[in-house]
């Protein structure tokens, strides 16, 4: 891993929590990198070192999660964006480059919305296109086909940290050479609590919340109306490293994606989660904000 300082803005009820990759020229352009749904801010670490100081990145733990978690609501995916829109404005002035994974992808895309001009490209990476949600589901059974799993992991308590990594090691999306000192560090940084009782530290009413936001006409339609170029790096594979992805060059036609002002790449042999923790994902990423950091 590589160092990063940790730092906070002033957001509507509180302080955001962020950490910072420093580049290592001060002319160096500027990422803006949002996590998913259950996930903080240290996803986005391998990302950072395959960047090599060529960028400084910067990724808040988004409110209710991590050192955000004491954040109050509202909740949803306009409340994100809005706190993504005051810490660019804290970063200083010029354009940054949005980046999200995820559901960090669709606040990266009504983000670019809401705020025209103050973001730059935008890096989608395995989200930012949704479809409309069925009508013969209630919102917790929306949850569930949504995230399943790591909706049910908020509700659970460990033993210790070495009991957290046991449960994450058995996630078939972490199989093999998958997990890495970078994963380790991104998961037990969602801990909190005291032994033999320790949790997640994502509050669930910002995750339900959020996940039944995703289906929000206004977020949905967001990647339609974006004011900048974008770039979506989707994975082949899916959140529980299944063949079937969240997306194919069929689902992207489905959403509407050729008509948009959104450039897809596929990354092979990836899944949900290693499209930005693993080194071929990561690296793709990293290319992806490098190229939408470039001047047009």
């Amino acid at each position: 891993m590589i160092p990063y300082e940790e730092f906070r803005v002033p957001v509507t009820g509180g302080e955001l929590a962020a950490l910072r990759w420093p580049a290592t020229d001060a002319d160096a352009p500027v990422v803006l990198a949002l996590h998913g749904i259950t996930a903080n801010a240290l996803s986005w670490g391998a990302v950072a070192r395959l960047l090599a100081g060529r960028a400084t990145l910067v990724a808040p733990d988004l409110r209710g999660r991590a050192a955000s978690a004491a954040l109050p609501g509202p909740y949803g995916i306009a409340a994100h964006a809005d706190d993504v829109a005051a810490l660019a404005g804290a970063l200083g002035p010029g354009r940054v480059v949005l980046a999200g994974h995820s559901m960090g992808a669709f606040v990266a895309a009504l983000a670019a919305v809401r705020h025209p001009g103050l973001f730059g490209p935008l890096v989608l990476v395995d989200g930012g296109f949704g479809f409309p949600a069925p009508t013969h589901l209630s919102a917790d059974e929306l949850l569930t086909a949504v995230i399943g799993p790591a909706m049910e992991r908020l509700s659970m308590t460990f033993a210790d940290r070495a009991a957290y990594r046991a449960f994450w090691r058995a996630h078939p999306a972490f199989a093999g050479d998958a997990w890495t000192p970078e994963v380790e560090a991104y998961v037990q940084r969602d801990l909190t609590g005291e032994e033999p009782a320790m949790r997640s530290g994502c509050r669930p009413e910002a995750v339900r919340t959020d996940g039944v936001g995703l289906f929000h006409e206004d977020v949905l339609s967001a990647v339609h109306r974006l004011p900048v170029e974008a770039t979506l790096v989707w994975a082949q594979r899916g959140l529980m490293d299944e063949e079937q992805g969240l997306y194919d060059e069929s689902r992207l036609a489905a959403a509407g994606q050729p008509a948009t002002n959104v450039r897809a790449v596929r990354v092979a042999d990836v899944n949900h989660y290693t499209v930005l923790t693993g080194d071929r994902g990561a690296g793709e990423v990293a290319r992806a904000v490098l190229r939408a950091a470039v001047p047009r």
